[in-house]
């Protein structure tokens, strides 16, 4: 057994499954993009770094994960990753108003 890094978040859209859909890294004051050879290792189709407000996502093509603009996920293809990012830095001071705009403007 290999023992790495635990990515901050990780997510199965739809059903449980062996290996998530989706990994978060929050990059506060080490971590990058070298961290992509281990997902890629256990197949993780996408993973997203949080870095200084900004969302820098990655999708698994083949053997390389290539930047993408917006989720491949079709669940996340439509998701507003400008008002994800807003939201995520105002429930910095405020969860509860950070959750309504973001459904607010999910509702658009």
């Amino acid at each position: 057994m290999h023992i790495w890094d635990a990515p901050d978040e990780s997510y199965c859209i739809g059903e449980p499954k062996p290996t998530p859909d989706l990994s978060i890294e929050i990059i506060f004051t080490s971590g990058n993009t070298s961290k992509l050879a281990k997902y890629r290792a256990l197949d993780v189709p996408e993973v997203w770094f949080w870095e200084d407000g900004v969302f820098a996502l990655y999708h698994l093509n083949g053997n390389e994960y290539q930047r993408i603009q917006c989720s491949q996920i079709p669940a996340l293809e439509a998701l507003d990753l400008e008002l994800l990012s807003r939201c995520v830095l105002m429930a910095e001071t405020d969860e509860l108003e950070a959750v309504a705009a973001f459904r607010r403007g999910m509702a658009r």
